[in-house]
This record gives structure tokens, C-alpha cells and sequence, in this order.
């Protein structure tokens, strides 16, 4: 079994999500609204493997949580 990491690089207020291989999976945004952080995929055809849909998950509930923040950008 292979393991498959996610990095998580910030851009702009966001989180970019790219696999292992280099592929951008998709970018974990903030909801002001609705006060939450969600997935967004990079295109309809992303398929995550178990492994990174879980990375995913601990970075969402982390985000929610506070164990983890979005470094902010002050473009003054």
C-alpha cells in the first residue's frame, strides 16, 4: 500500500490541495456566511483517493476547530 500525502499551500486567504504528484486536487476556502471552511474540488473530474479525502477531512476539522488557520494576506 502506497501512501498518498496532501500538501496544503496558502494563496490568497485560501488553501490550495495538491497531491503527492504534483496534480491540484482543489482549494479548502472560508465561508464567512455560514462561518465554515469547505472542500472545493479544482474540476467536476477530481476523484480523491480514501487516503487524500481523509487528509482533507483533518485539515477541514482542524481549520474549524483552530489547530490549524489560513495565514492572511495584508496586500497594503
Amino acid at each position: 500500500m502506497r501512501f498518498q500525502m496532501v500538501l496544503f499551500c496558502p494563496i490568497q486567504q485560501e488553501l490550495d490541495c495538491i497531491s503527492g504528484e504534483g496534480q491540484i486536487l482543489g482549494k479548502i476556502k472560508y465561508d464567512g456566511a455560514k462561518d465554515e471552511y469547505y472542500f472545493q474540488p479544482d474540476n467536476e473530474s477530481i476523484v480523491l483517493s480514501d487516503a487524500e479525502g481523509a487528509s482533507i477531512a483533518v485539515r477541514l476539522s482542524g481549520l474549524a476547530s483552530g489547530q490549524y488557520l489560513i495565514p492572511m494576506q495584508d496586500d497594503d
